[in-house]
């Protein structure tokens, strides 16, 4: 088991938390892409496909939890996550040295070091990671420029093929999930900095973020289309989830 013996030291610090003056300085230097998207749409996918131009750095996360076996292979620091001991990661956080950090099922602290966005500046690459909403909402109110893009499963009819393509799933934890995604469309439409990209075609999905994230360049056509998609996805699960 995880455990955090300094629970409410970091609750507290993450509740009036602020980064330093060389972090932020860091940030107005970096160019930051978070993807958020709900479960199966892709968005690891297509992260690696804009890794492969070789424009783009992988943000690795900080986290306190220990390193778990997943599908035999134990994960790696550095890979996954960097690995690190619950002192040096309250230290960081009482030094500033986060964009963003959370407490997750009170029992580790995960979050995003300002020590990877410097990698990413002093390599010129753009910066990039999967993000969950709260993240995104972190980032934008410490460094507003940061890109933020909602990606979007062609149609509810693939979305749900590819979900359980995966495999058997848990019927609480499927319920789980379409929740977390009604919760994920609510809030990306509701916010106005999103930017929505349909993964219909991979290809296409990985230009259109190269024209936001490079040359800040979008269909507005498009993006209408995406929103509406996004609305009728969000339709879908809610119909879905009431006959659960």
């Amino acid at each position: 088991m995880n455990e955090l013996v300094n629970l409410q030291k970091f609750q507290n610090l993450l509740a009036n938390y602020q980064l330093s003056k060389t972090a932020l300085q860091t940030l107005s230097q970096t160019q930051l892409v978070l993807l958020v998207a709900p479960t199966s749409s892709g968005r690891n996918h297509l992260i690696r496909e804009l890794l492969k131009t070789g424009d783009y750095y992988y943000i690795v996360s900080d986290t306190t939890r220990r390193p778990r076996t997943n599908d035999g292979v134990m994960e790696q620091s550095g890979v996954e996550y960097w690995f690190r001991d619950e002192q040096s990661v309250l230290e960081d956080i009482e030094g500033g040295k986060y964009l963003e950090a959370a407490v997750i099922h009170q029992q580790q602290v995960s979050g995003i070091s300002v020590r990877e966005l410097q990698q990413a500046t002093d390599m010129g690459k753009i910066a990039i990671t999967d993000a969950e909403i709260a993240g995104i909402d972190n980032a934008i109110r410490l460094k507003p420029d940061t890109l933020g893009i909602f990606v979007l499963p062609p149609n509810f009819d693939e979305w749900q093929r590819r979900l359980h393509h995966r495999g058997d799933m848990h019927p609480e934890e499927y319920k789980r999930r379409m929740e977390s995604a009604v919760s994920e469309f609510s809030a990306a439409l509701e916010r106005p900095y999103y930017k929505f990209v349909i993964n219909d075609d991979v290809s296409d999905a990985v230009q259109q973020i190269n024209s936001i994230a490079k040359l800040d360049t979008y269909d507005q056509e498009r993006q209408a289309a995406a929103r509406h998609l996004a609305e009728q996805l969000l339709l879908e699960t809610q119909i879905l989830l009431r006959n659960l």
